[in-house]
């Protein structure tokens, strides 16, 4: 079954480089997690991301945001991976990765069919190739963004930093992030508040370009 945006995420039992996870809505908690995907180790674009990912961990602590990675192999690949993406990246990896040697996570994701198969063993990344999905997941355990690249393009973690900083933001005021958005920037006030409602929220008035256009400094 196809996943969308608000849906509740598969709760699963796994194993990881850091241990069982019996629950992922458990392992979530009260705050916020990141779920990205690659489709099979030992392979380059994903060698980088995952190094890079390391690097950002602490700014995804301080937005109290787990991150979890996800590889179609056995957990002893992920870990003999792992010496590789140190030795090239700088960064060791310091979050869990998921070994999904039955496929059974990538396809409760919808990232891959039904009739894939049961076992990673002689598939290549190409077979898996759609196992390139990065998910944003409230505190709720609902899905609150989406990405999916190909395997010839390395991810922006950074765009996923910056869309975990509007889905958080924009969880807890009425407003929306424009283009290009980044954290201490304008922000928009959502259609569904009325004026006489935002002149509660925002007492202090609002730029209107457009009658449907209201901008206001981001709130704290």
């Amino acid at each position: 079954m196809a996943l969308r945006i608000n849906d509740e995420v598969p709760d699963f039992d796994a194993e990881t480089t850091e241990g069982t996870i019996g629950s992922f809505h458990e392992w979530i908690g009260d705050g916020w997690a990141v779920l990205f995907s690659h489709p099979k180790d030992f392979t380059p674009v994903c060698t980088t991301e995952l190094g890079y990912m390391a690097g950002l961990k602490p700014e995804f602590d301080k937005r109290n945001c787990k991150i979890l990675g996800l590889s179609v192999d056995p957990v002893s690949n992920h870990k003999e991976w792992s010496k590789d993406i140190e030795e090239t990246q700088g960064h060791a990896v310091n979050y869990p990765l998921i070994g999904d040697p039955d496929l059974g996570v990538a396809k409760q994701f919808d990232m891959l069919p039904a009739e894939a198969g049961a076992t990673s063993e002689g598939r290549t990344p190409a077979d898996n190739a759609t196992v390139r999905s990065v998910f944003v997941i409230g505190p709720d355990k609902k899905i609150k963004a989406m990405l999916t690249y190909p395997m010839s393009t390395g991810r922006n973690f950074d765009e996923v930093l910056r869309l975990v900083d509007s889905c958080q933001l924009t969880a807890e005021h009425q407003v929306a992030t424009p283009v290009n958005w980044k954290q201490g920037e304008d922000v928009i006030i959502v259609p569904t508040v009325s004026d006489e409602q935002a002149k509660e929220k925002f007492p202090e008035g609002w730029e209107a370009p457009k009658p449907y256009l209201r901008i206001v400094p981001q709130p704290k």
